[in-house]
């Protein structure tokens, strides 16, 4: 049963950032597209833009972020445009709560990164990473597969650089007729590790804040 209209009432502005959280650990994140009577649309993540990555029915949670707080909205995916940009078009299926849960917000960009897969070493550039995963862009043609370990040594900031080891969770080519392919991979991580991924990240949404008011 789809919630009433007073679930969608909440959601935060057209355009605003949200999370989707589509695996254990792994957030995506969207923005808020439009709102209609009991539904509301939202970006389709690039990692999963394909429209048969996901089928109708399927319910995950959604989350944004308002300060000191975490708003998690579980969901229904009702349908998928057809054609790019993609869409996907969600309903509540419970009232929006707030959460104390930790949530793993994605952010950064531009960092370097080197991934070791087997003999092969690969550089590349980081897209974004929460403690719970990273998504990085990478230009040679070496052999990755969903399933695979992979370590993975990233640069960030003034943390330095830190060792990962997770499993490749998506392998895809880069969008718009980019060159490269974008490399999503999980994996879990000690607190004092988490810790420095995540100061990591809040350094570069208040950069990313900064620098939206400064142009507006």
């Amino acid at each position: 049963m789809i919630a009433s209209v007073s679930a969608i009432t909440e959601l935060p502005a057209i355009g605003a950032p949200m999370f989707l959280v589509l695996g254990e650990g792994v957030n995506f994140r969207s923005r808020l597209e439009s709102v209609d009577g009991d539904t509301f649309t939202v970006a389709a993540p690039l990692e999963t833009a394909d429209p048969a990555t996901l089928v109708a029915g399927h319910q995950f949670d959604v989350f944004w972020a308002p300060p000191r707080t975490r708003i998690v909205l579980p969901t229904r995916l009702i349908s998928v445009s057809d054609e790019a940009p993609f869409r996907w078009t969600l309903a509540p299926v419970e009232a929006p709560r707030q959460s104390n849960r930790r949530e793993y917000v994605r952010g950064g960009g531009g960092a370097a990164v080197r991934i070791s897969a087997g003999e092969h070493e690969v550089d590349g550039a980081l897209l974004d990473i929460s403690e719970g995963g990273l998504r990085c862009w990478i230009d040679m043609p070496v052999a990755l597969s969903p399933g695979d370990h992979l370590r993975a040594a990233v640069w960030l900031g003034e943390a330095g650089e830190v060792e990962l080891s997770g499993t490749i969770l998506t392998v895809r080519e880069a969008p718009h007729g980019d060159p490269g392919r974008h490399v999503v991979l999980t994996f879990n991580t000690e607190e004092s590790l988490a810790q420095v991924i995540r100061l990591y990240v809040m350094t570069w949404e208040i950069n990313e804040r900064r620098l939206h008011q400064e142009a507006a």
